[in-house]
């Protein structure tokens, strides 16, 4: 394994964190209430952020990601990505990639995810039917990448015919929408292994993400309680601050490397379902006691709904409940290895 980013991966990144700082704001975030930044997104796909991820693989994007968590900006670039342009430039045709691929790269269009599958809609004949109750940032997208009963998956425009969109509020501002499907025709993407393939990808983009919501959460603490002072000094000289501190930044660690592995093992080819499923352990069940912690060594400030570190502590518990409880992924993991034993 090499988790050395590539000079490329490593451009991008940088090019990310300098946006995100510039742009995702406290004082933006909000305004923008529980939409999306349309001048964030203009800028991220005008810097090329969306059609770089073709080059910088899943860890690339992944170290995209992180910087996104850190700001917690509110564009859909982790859906565009993990349920657009990684699964289109993998499991697409060649015709699909040239007609989808452009304008993803360059924000015309905007992918969402109906991730995991659930069961809950069926297709028959390339027409689909059911409902996915919350989709994360459905209410930006064009398309939205739709996995039926069987686990194939279908690409479906959010204004075609039988295609029907509702707010929905989450946990973080993520411009969800309940998605209904009422023989709403679809586009067929990939084989039966996209699916699981996909799934993978995602989970491990969001894992990366939670590693930056925690990477930021902590670094709120860090300069809180060295500048807070209590009886004459410091909080931060507290050894009970010191310990909470360092576990949380022990939790973020280990959300990032098992997403970094998960990453290099999808660019390299190589089987990468447990991994993937690793690093999503880690992200729900560490990343929300990072986030806890870091509301919590805010004192009284953490309880402050326009503090910034509360928005880090709603990113985090919205990616544990997306990710999936711990003992869910537990269990899929067990399934996963017991097969493959």
């Amino acid at each position: 394994m090499d988790f050395h980013p590539t000079e490329e991966q490593a451009a991008a990144a940088g090019l990310a964190a300098r946006i995100f700082g510039d742009l995702a704001t406290h004082e933006r975030l909000g305004a923008a209430g529980t939409s999306s930044d349309a001048e964030l997104w203009k800028a991220l796909t005008t810097a090329g952020m969306a059609a770089a991820v073709e080059e910088v693989g899943l860890l690339g994007l992944v170290l995209i990601l992180e910087e996104q968590g850190r700001t917690t900006a509110q564009v859909p670039y982790a859906a565009t990505c993990a349920y657009g342009i990684l699964p289109v430039a993998a499991h697409g045709t060649a015709e699909q990639r040239a007609r989808l691929l452009p304008a993803l790269g360059t924000g015309e269009a905007v992918a969402a995810g109906a991730f995991p599958a659930r069961g809950r809609i069926t297709s028959e004949d390339g027409r689909l039917t059911g409902t996915a109750p919350a989709v994360p940032w459905l209410r930006d997208a064009t398309h939205v990448l739709v996995p039926d009963a069987d686990r194939a998956l279908w690409l479906v425009r959010t204004d075609a015919p039988g295609v029907s969109t509702s707010p929905v509020e989450t946990t973080a501002p993520w411009s969800a929408g309940r998605l209904t499907l009422t023989g709403a025709e679809g586009e067929r993407l990939g084989d039966e292994d996209a699916y699981e393939a996909t799934l993978a990808a995602a989970r491990t983009a969001f894992a990366g993400l939670q590693a930056g919501v925690c990477a930021g959460s902590l670094a709120r603490a860090v300069e809180y309680t060295s500048t807070r002072e209590q009886f004459g000094r410091p909080l931060s000289t507290n050894q009970a601050v010191l310990l909470r501190a360092a576990d949380a930044h022990m939790d973020t660690e280990a959300i990032r490397v098992t997403a970094y592995e998960a990453a290099w093992r999808v660019d390299q080819g190589l089987p990468a379902r447990e991994h993937a499923l690793t690093a999503a352990w880690w992200a729900s069940e560490a990343g929300k006691r990072v986030v806890h912690a870091g509301q919590h060594l805010h004192g009284g400030m953490g309880a402050d709904l326009d503090h910034p570190v509360h928005r880090h502590f709603l990113w985090g518990r919205q990616l544990d409940a997306y990710l999936g409880c711990g003992s869910e992924l537990l269990a899929e993991l067990g399934a996963v290895l017991a097969q493959e034993g």
